[in-house]
């Protein structure tokens, strides 16, 4: 086969990038961010953001608990609710990605409501939209409590304190700043790098552990046992009131569609990777539970060691499958080290929403968060925010960790808020016909933000189903993300997500009745 000459590759280079900035004018938006993601890098992205087979120890964590009457569900309730929200989650994403090829911009949804809602709402419904600076927050406090669990278990002696935490969390989110202030042309080479220790990791830890555990359940047991321990009326109840766990392991698949305006082709790229990710996380996700629920037979332990006091019994059940402090830590430093990098992915994606929200005006100081540094082509005062976000949220540990977990679960109802609001208005305008297949081009020059198919398209009745199903699928997940994890309920125990959720819409909707509704007018028509 002839290679290509540099002339070749410079002038498909150059084909890419005229197609990207065709359509991004077709959203009234310029290209200024370098398109440094191609189909891999941006997988690597998309699978270590989501860190789902890593989350899904974490996730196993509350499966344990069903044991000690905190949670509802058991080994077989954690095993098919996974398979639900698995499931749920391609729907939801499916459907999103289809949007992704539509208008692959940073905005995302609050650009998507604003193309699909009627003229007269959309505005305020586009602004209200954002989602994604708590989960900044949740990813770098999950790395310092399981790097302060890793010591412990390392160390008897060691008394951890709130502080600790809080410190690592600002530790883990300055090295993610610097990475994408300094290092950003270097972020797609580092996530190709990533992808293959995300799949090399998760083989290098399943073998030993499946290999060396001295003991196994039997199938019956990890198949078949369910358990209400959370007490509720019911065990359907208990099923639903156990999924909002699974969904901390898998959501934020979005986060590639923030990134699209720094991929190549990314009207096909953006919505293949959200697929793609979907599919192999969650199998790989599936895969670690299974495993992890047939070498625990000794729950309790687990439960009551210096690890699982500290809310991370799987690193205990590594240690007793290794019986080796040092094959146990090197184990979790290989899960430690992905959900690090994760931590940089999220600073990415919270950033270049950030960006694009200044961009359309309508955050607070939008002229300055709006610039892009010329020699890195980084939105690095959008960067610094998300910085200094997260560092004071963090600050909440410090009084209250049930406050600070409070703060975490809003991700869960303010992101499926937004999946929710935007998919019902795209069924909307699927059912209506208001989608074409091909652009107008009398009205191309002076009408943006057209609804046209993009290059992934779900067809007929398939495409409808999957978003309705995604649509209830949302509706559950968001309704049960309010609930208590256990019955009786006391204030120590209660699930505050809901006021937190109703404070940020009261919040965002005063602001936006007193200063946004004067400047931002949604996504603004740029000047190409």
């Amino acid at each position: 086969m002839e290679e290509k000459s540099s002339y070749d590759v410079q002038l498909a280079l150059h084909s890419k990038n005229e197609h990207d900035s065709q359509v991004l004018a077709r959203l009234g938006k310029k290209s200024v961010l370098k398109r440094r993601f191609g189909y891999f890098s941006m997988l690597g992205f998309t699978c270590t953001i989501l860190v789902t087979w890593e989350g899904s120890l974490v996730v196993f964590t509350l499966g344990l608990t069903n044991a000690k009457n905190l949670r509802s569900g058991g080994s077989a309730g954690l095993i098919y609710g996974y398979l639900f929200v698995w499931l749920g989650t391609m729907a939801v994403f499916t459907t999103m990605a289809e949007l992704a090829s539509m208008a692959p911009t940073s905005g995302g949804q609050y650009h998507w409501v604003f193309m699909l809602a009627p003229k007269r709402i959309r505005k305020f419904m586009s602004y209200i939209m954002a989602a994604w600076q708590a989960l900044l927050a949740g990813s770098s406090y999950l790395e310092a409590n399981m790097l302060v669990a890793l010591i412990s278990m390392n160390n008897p002696n060691y008394i951890p304190q709130p502080w600790h935490g809080t410190l690592l969390l600002w530790a883990f989110t300055v090295v993610a700043v610097m990475l994408n202030a300094f290092a950003n042309p270097l972020l797609p080479k580092i996530e190709i790098v990533l992808l293959f220790l995300h799949l090399a990791g998760w083989l290098a830890i399943l073998v030993p552990l499946i290999a060396l555990a001295p003991a196994k359940a039997s199938t019956n047991a990890v198949f078949t046992d369910f358990l209400n321990g959370g007490a509720w009326p019911t065990d359907g109840l208990s099923f639903f009131v156990g999924l909002v766990g699974t969904v901390f392991a898998m959501f934020g698949c979005d986060a590639a569609v923030h990134m699209a305006e720094e991929v190549q082709h990314a009207d096909v790229v953006v919505p293949w990777a959200m697929i793609s990710t979907t599919v192999l996380n969650g199998a790989l996700g599936f895969g670690t539970v299974v495993a992890v629920l047939f070498v625990t037979t000794d729950v309790e332990s687990a439960l009551e060691s210096t690890t699982g006091a500290l809310g991370y019994p799987y690193m205990d059940i590594f240690l007793t499958a290794t019986r080796s402090h040092a094959g146990a830590s090197v184990m979790i430093a290989i899960i430690l080290i992905i959900c690090a990098f994760a931590t940089v992915a999220f600073v990415a994606t919270t950033s270049r929403l950030i960006w694009s929200f200044a961009r359309d005006r309508g955050f607070p100081g939008w002229r300055h968060v709006s610039k892009v540094q010329s020699n890195s082509t980084t939105p690095l005062h959008a960067v610094v925010i998300t910085l200094g976000v997260a560092m004071l949220i963090g600050l909440i540990n410090l009084g209250s960790a049930a406050a600070f977990n409070d703060v975490i679960s809003l991700s869960v109802s303010a992101l499926y808020a937004s999946y929710i609001i935007t998919e019902s208005l795209f069924l909307y305008r699927r059912l209506t016909g208001a989608i074409r297949f091909h652009i107008d081009e009398d009205h191309a020059s002076t009408e943006t933000n057209q609804l046209v198919w993009g290059s992934f398209h779900i067809p007929g009745i398939f495409g409808v189903a999957i978003n309705v199903f995604a649509i209830l699928f949302g509706i559950i997940i968001f309704f049960f993300s309010f609930w208590p994890v256990a019955t009786p309920v006391v204030a120590r125990t209660m699930n505050f997500s809901s006021l937190m959720t109703g404070g940020v819409v009261l919040i965002a909707v005063v602001y936006y009745a007193i200063w946004a509704r004067h400047t931002y007018q949604g996504p603004l028509m740029e000047e190409i």
